[in-house]
Order: C-alpha cells, then sequence, then structure tokens
C-alpha cells in the first residue's frame, strides 16, 4: 500500500482525516490500520473509488486477511480526561 503510493492517494482523499498503519510489538504477522473520515459519505466515496479493485488486488497478491472494527470518536466527551496525560 505504501510503496504503491495508494496509501498516499487516500491520505489525499476528499474527507479522509487519518490513514496510518501500525504493527503490534508482539505480533509480526498482523497490521492495524486506523483510518478515519469525516462523514459516512467520505467512506462511501472511498469504497467507491478507482482504488478499491487496486487494494483488493494487493489483498489478493499477497493473500491477506483482515478483519474489520468499526469506533466512533467521543471527541469531546471529557468524562475521561483525568486519565489523559498530555
Amino acid at each position: 500500500m505504501e510503496s504503491s503510493g495508494i496509501a498516499d492517494q487516500i491520505r489525499h482523499a476528499e474527507g479522509n482525516l487519518r490513514y496510518a498503519y501500525y504493527q503490534p510489538l508482539d505480533d509480526p504477522e498482523t497490521i492495524l490500520l486506523i483510518d478515519a473520515w469525516a462523514d459516512q459519505a467520505a467512506i462511501d466515496r472511498h469504497h467507491a473509488s478507482e482504488r478499491m479493485p487496486q487494494i483488493a488486488a494487493l489483498r489478493e497478491k499477497y493473500d491477506l486477511h483482515m478483519t474489520m472494527e468499526r469506533f466512533v470518536s467521543d471527541e469531546g466527551d471529557v468524562q475521561d480526561e483525568q486519565y489523559i496525560r498530555k
């Protein structure tokens, strides 16, 4: 994704707020992708983009399997602020 330039294209797509890969220190076989979008319309545009077939081809080429979890930001919720060191 990085060397192909697709990740950078996604980062510059309208409505993309974040697109970053991480690897757990204790699991070299796993890559975590965190992506954030301005709204559902931005996600829908991403899924309908010309990049999706390219992404699918890379998954097939490298036999990549994935799971997905959706999280909703609770920015502005001060309930947990006491636990956050900024």
